[in-house]
């Protein structure tokens, strides 16, 4: 069984920063990308940023240069730092992995963190 959990979400000023932190455990050999997506009511859950296990990122326009993914592999950890933070970046926080498990691709997600920016 794979439990994926994040945790570091919580209410911070415009300009400011969060550090959001997932760890996945279970029956996994290698995570072959993990990711961090948001969703604000109202709003479908969307890719925020994407790293795969060869380093290889990618982001949404509208965090470019304002947030960071990165991961340790031996850990299976993943992380987003995130700076500069608008009112527009308030949602839910889900990571998602993908790994390979009976020789398919699988994702799981955590339960999510909820990321609230005040103006």
């Amino acid at each position: 069984q794979v439990q994926v959990v994040e945790s570091g979400g919580g209410l911070v000023q415009l300009g400011g920063s969060l550090r959001l932190f997932c760890a996945a455990s279970g029956s996994i050999n290698d995570i072959v990308s993990l990711s961090w997506y948001r969703q604000a009511p109202g709003n479908q859950r969307t890719l925020v940023a994407l790293i795969t296990n060869s380093g290889n990122t990618n982001y949404a326009d509208s965090v470019k240069g304002r947030f960071t993914i990165s991961r340790d592999s031996a850990k299976k950890t993943g992380y987003l730092q995130m700076n500069s933070l608008k009112p527009e970046d308030t949602a839910v926080y889900y990571c998602s992995i993908v790994i390979i498990f009976g020789g398919v691709y699988a994702q799981y997600w955590g339960q999510g963190t909820q990321v609230n920016v005040s103006s």
